[in-house]
C-alpha cells in the first residue's frame, strides 16, 4: 500500500487443512476497546494540566518591567505569541496520514480487510510483545516494522494458508508516548502525546517557555544525553525545523533559562524583546530575525543603550550608523537598540500650490526658475474650474444629482452654481425665493488669478528662518528674462493666489453682473471697474415702459454674507432671551400656590415649544443680499438710482408694476385685491375684514422695495397708518392682540418687530408668512 519494502517479519501460524467452506474473520466476538490509546492520552493530558495549576495571568520578566519604566510600555517577548493559540489542553495528532517510515509498536491499531477465499474485517492492536493475532491465520510480529511495510507483512502471513486473498491494511488509533517537560516551561509536567508528536508539538502542550525560559536552546534528552537542540527563533522567523525531531517514549524536553535579553525599539518592523543566544549575536543577526528595517528607518542614526554593572553610572548610550561596521557590533544582555525614523524632508524638491491645476512636489533641477515650475498658464486652471466647465453642458437632472453628491464641498457647489436650491430647470427656487437659472452661472467658469502677486517661501537651513520673496506672476509669462522669473532653490514653496484668496483692488476685479425684468435687453454683462447702475441700465438699453422703479431690487453677494452673519447673531440673541425669560418664570414659582405653579409650568412649557419652533424656522431663513434704495414710492426717473459701483455677481431686477395688493394676518379673508390709485390702508382693511382679536393699532405695511412702514415711521401720527396711500405690490399685515403674555411672547408673536428684522436682512412678506405658518 505504501510502496516500500517490508523488513523480515516472523509469522507463526497453525497448520489446518484447506477449509471446507469460506471463512469470515471479524471482531464480532471480541469486546470493543473502550478507547484508543491516543484518546486516553488526551484525557491524561487534561488531568496533568489540571493537576499542575490553573492558567495564571501572563507574567512579565524583570527586563520587561525595566523597559516599562523607561519607555512607558511593556514590550512583548519575540516568539511568545507563537504559543498563545494553545489556549486549551493540547490535542494529540489524530486523523492525519501516517508516515511510511513510522516504526510500529505496542498500542498501534490496524484495520485489516481481505476478500477472496476468506473474508477478513478485523481490527487488531499490537500487544506488548510486538505482535497481533488474527483468527485462523495466527500471530504476526509487527514491532519495528515500518508503517509502509505492514500490509505486505500481513499479506504474506495470510498467503501461507489462503490463496487468492486480496489484503488491505489501514491504521486506527496510534500508540501514545509519554514525555517530560522540565525547566522554564509555562506548564512543566508529564505529557502523553501521540507517537507522531515532535518537539514543537509537545512544546505547544506545555505552553512553551515562560517569561525567563529560553527559546534559543530547547533540548531533548534521551537516555541521559542530548539528542536534539531547537532554536525556536529560526523556526518562527524563517520556518527552519531542522532541530525538530520526533519524540520517543520517556524523552525529556528541557527548557533552560534564557542566556540574556536585548530590546529593539523605534522604527523597526517588529519592536520586541529578543533573546540572545551567546556572544555571537550581532545587530545584523538581530535585525535579520526581526525582518529587517522598514523603509522609514534612518540607518544613519542608531542609539545603543547599554548596562554595565561595574560602573558608577551603569547605563550609557552611544550613537552610530548601521553601516557594515555598525551591523557587526555584538549585543550584550540588557542592551536596548533604538532606531530612529528618517526626517520626512525633501532635499531636492520644490512645491507648487494654491490656485493651480494640482499641488505638486517636483524634483529640483540646476538653474530652475518659476517658469520651469509653471510652464504655461494652463497649469493655473484649478480642478474646480474644470468641474464647472464640464458641468456647463449638464441637464437639470444631472445638476440635481451633482447637488446631492456628498463628495462635493459646499464651496464646490457654490462655485459650480449648485447651491442647495439651484437648478437649470424652471420653477425651482432657493430658500430666499430667487429662481436659479443658467444665467446665474455665467461668468464663473474659471477662478480669477491674482497676476500681480505670487510668493516664494524659502527656508534658511542655517538658522531655520523663513523668508518671503514676492513676484509678479503675469510678468513671468510676458517677460521670462525679467527679475520676476525667480531662480528657485531646493525646498522652495511657490504659492499662486486667486482673487478669493487675497482681495484685489476693485479696479482689477472682473465684474459680471446680471440685469433682469423690465429692461430692453436683459442679460449678463461684463462691466469695467468703476461702472455704476446707470451704466448697466444703459448697456441693457434702458427700462421699458412697464418698468416700476420703486420696486427695483438690487442684490449683492457680499451683503448677503453679512446679512447671514447678522441673522445668526439675531438667532443667538433670541435664544438668550428665551433662557432668561424661562429663568425668571422659574424664580417666580415659589410665590405661587401649588395649583397656580402647575398652571404656570404648563404655560411655560407651551411658550417654550412655540419659541423653539419659531427659532428653528428663523434659522431656516436665508438672507437675499438685497440693498434698499430708499426711493420715494412715486419716483419714476431711473436717473435717481444711487451711484453704486458694480461688483462681480451683482444682480439688478426691474419689475413691472404689480396689479395687486396683499392683505394677511388677523383678517377674515387673506386676499390679494387689485390695486387702485389713491386707495388707503383702511380701504383694503375694510375689504378683507379684520377679526375680533386684530391689533389695528399696530398694522404695518411691507413695501415692494423691502422697507417696512409702521405708525411710528409714517410721520403722520395724527392721521394714523390707515390714511396712508397704498402703492402697487404693498403687503398689509394685521397682527393679533395678546392680552396676557410675557416679554418673550410679545417679541416672538409681535409680527411688526419681526418685519423690521426681516427688512434689515433683505427679506419681505414671504419670510413673515414662512415664520407665521
Amino acid at each position: 500500500m505504501f510502496g516500500q519494502d517490508a523488513p523480515a517479519a516472523e509469522s507463526t501460524v497453525g497448520a489446518p487443512t484447506a477449509p471446507p467452506q469460506k471463512v469470515r474473520i471479524t471482531n464480532a466476538d471480541r469486546p470493543e476497546r473502550p478507547q484508543g490509546a491516543a484518546a486516553s492520552a488526551a484525557q491524561r493530558n487534561q488531568e496533568s494540566a489540571a493537576g499542575a495549576s490553573p492558567r495564571a495571568p501572563e507574567v512579565v520578566s524583570e527586563f520587561q518591567k525595566f523597559l516599562s519604566d523607561s519607555t512607558g510600555q511593556i514590550l512583548p517577548v519575540f516568539g511568545a505569541g507563537f504559543f498563545e493559540s494553545a489556549q486549551s489542553p493540547f490535542s494529540p495528532i489524530g486523523g492525519g496520514p501516517l508516515p511510511a517510515d513510522q516504526p510500529l509498536g505496542p498500542g498501534d491499531e490496524l484495520l485489516i480487510r481481505g476478500t477472496g477465499t476468506i473474508d477478513i474485517d478485523y481490527r487488531a492492536t499490537i500487544d506488548r510483545s510486538g505482535t497481533i493475532s488474527i483468527p485462523t491465520v495466527g500471530t504476526v510480529v509487527l514491532a519495528g516494522v515500518r508503517a509502509g511495510s505492514a500490509e505486505s507483512v500481513i499479506r504474506a502471513a495470510v498467503a501461507r494458508l489462503y490463496k487468492g486473498v486480496n489484503v488491505n491494511v489501514t491504521f486506527g488509533q496510534l500508540r501514545s508516548t509519554t514525555v517530560y517537560v522540565v525547566g522554564q516551561a509555562k506548564r512543566p509536567g508529564t505529557y502523553t502525546v501521540s507517537s507522531l508528536s515532535t518537539l514543537v508539538t509537545a512544546l505547544f502542550a506545555s505552553g512553551g517557555p515562560n517569561a525567563n525560559g529560553s527559546m534559543r536552546r530547547v533540548q531533548v534528552k534521551r537516555g541521559g544525553r542530548v539528542v536534539a537542540e531547537l532554536d525556536l527563533y529560526a523556526f518562527i522567523a524563517k520556518g527552519d525545523k531542522s532541530g525538530d525531531i520526533k519524540l520517543q517514549d520517556a524523552d525529556t524536553i528541557v527548557i533552560p533559562p534564557a542566556g540574556g535579553f536585548v530590546a529593539l525599539v523605534g522604527k523597526v518592523n517588529a519592536p520586541a524583546i529578543y533573546e540572545i543566544k551567546g556572544n555571537g549575536d550581532t545587530i545584523e543577526s538581530l535585525l535579520d530575525l526581526a525582518g529587517g528595517l522598514p523603509v522609514v528607518a534612518d540607518p544613519r542614526r542608531a542609539f545603543l543603550e547599554r548596562i554595565d554593572q561595574n560602573r558608577n553610572q551603569p547605563r550609557s548610550v552611544e550613537q552610530f550608523a548601521l553601516n557594515g561596521e555598525g551591523l557587526k557590533r555584538s549585543l550584550k544582555n540588557g542592551d536596548v537598540l533604538n532606531i530612529t525614523s528618517i526626517t520626512p524632508d525633501f532635499s531636492n524638491a520644490v512645491v507648487l500650490r494654491g490656485n493651480v491645476d494640482q499641488a505638486v512636489r517636483v524634483p529640483f533641477k540646476s538653474n530652475m526658475r518659476v517658469s520651469d515650475l509653471i510652464p504655461s498658464r494652463e497649469y493655473l486652471i484649478t480642478r474646480s474650474s474644470i468641474k464647472r466647465q464640464n458641468n456647463a453642458v449638464t441637464t437639470s437632472e444631472e445638476v440635481r444629482e451633482l447637488r446631492s453628491d456628498e463628495r462635493l464641498t459646499e464651496q464646490d457647489r457654490e462655485r459650480m452654481g449648485l447651491g442647495r436650491g439651484a437648478s437649470l430647470g424652471e420653477g425651482e427656487r432657493t430658500a430666499n425665493g430667487e429662481e436659479r437659472t443658467i444665467a446665474s452661472r455665467i461668468g464663473g467658469l474659471i477662478d480669477e488669478i491674482n497676476w500681480d502677486y505670487a510668493v516664494v517661501e524659502r527656508i534658511n537651513r542655517a538658522d531655520l528662518s523663513v523668508s518671503l520673496i514676492p513676484f509678479n506672476l503675469g510678468k513671468v509669462f510676458t517677460n521670462p528674462q525679467g527679475a520676476d522669473n525667480i531662480a528657485l532653490q531646493p525646498g522652495d514653496t511657490v504659492t499662486v493666489f486667486s482673487h478669493e484668496d487675497v482681495a484685489v483692488p476693485m479696479d482689477k476685479r472682473r465684474v459680471f453682473v446680471r440685469v433682469e425684468g423690465e429692461v430692453q435687453v436683459p442679460g449678463v454683462y461684463q462691466m469695467s471697474a468703476g461702472e455704476t447702475l446707470q451704466s448697466l441700465l444703459a448697456r441693457a438699453g434702458g427700462p421699458t415702459g412697464n418698468a416700476y422703479l420703486f420696486g427695483t431690487a438690487f442684490y449683492r453677494e457680499q451683503v448677503r454674507k453679512e446679512q447671514q452673519v447678522n441673522l445668526e447673531k439675531a438667532a443667538v440673541r433670541l435664544e438668550s432671551q428665551l433662557r432668561s425669560q424661562q429663568a425668571k418664570g422659574i424664580a417666580n414659582v415659589s410665590a405661587l400656590s401649588a395649583a397656580d405653579a402647575a398652571a404656570a409650568a404648563s404655560q411655560r412649557q407651551v411658550e417654550l415649544q412655540v419659541a423653539e419652533e419659531t427659532i428653528r424656522r428663523f434659522r431656516q431663513l436665508k438672507p437675499t443680499g438685497r440693498i434698499a434704495f430708499g426711493l420715494e414710492p412715486k419716483e419714476k426717473s431711473f436717473a435717481r438710482l444711487p451711484q453704486i459701483k458694480l461688483a462681480n455677481g451683482d444682480r439688478l431686477v426691474v419689475p413691472a408694476r404689480p396689479e395687486f395688493v396683499h392683505v394677511f394676518g388677523a383678517v377674515n379673508v387673506e386676499a390679494s385685491p387689485l390695486w387702485r390709485a389713491n386707495s388707503r390702508v383702511k380701504d383694503y382693511l375694510r375689504i378683507a375684514g379684520v377679526t375680533a382679536d386684530a391689533d389695528v393699532e399696530n398694522v404695518f405695511v411691507i413695501r415692494l422695495d423691502g422697507t417696512v412702514v409702521t405708525n411710528g415711521s409714517t410721520g403722520w401720527l395724527s392721521m394714523g397708518l390707515g390714511a396712508m396711500e397704498v402703492m402697487p405690490g404693498d403687503s398689509i399685515v394685521i397682527p393679533e392682540k395678546f392680552d396676557k403674555e410675557t416679554a418673550w411672547t410679545k417679541f416672538t408673536k409681535g409680527t411688526r418687530e419681526w418685519a423690521q428684522i426681516f427688512a434689515n436682512f433683505g427679506l419681505g412678506a414671504a419670510a413673515i408668512k414662512t415664520l407665521r405658518d
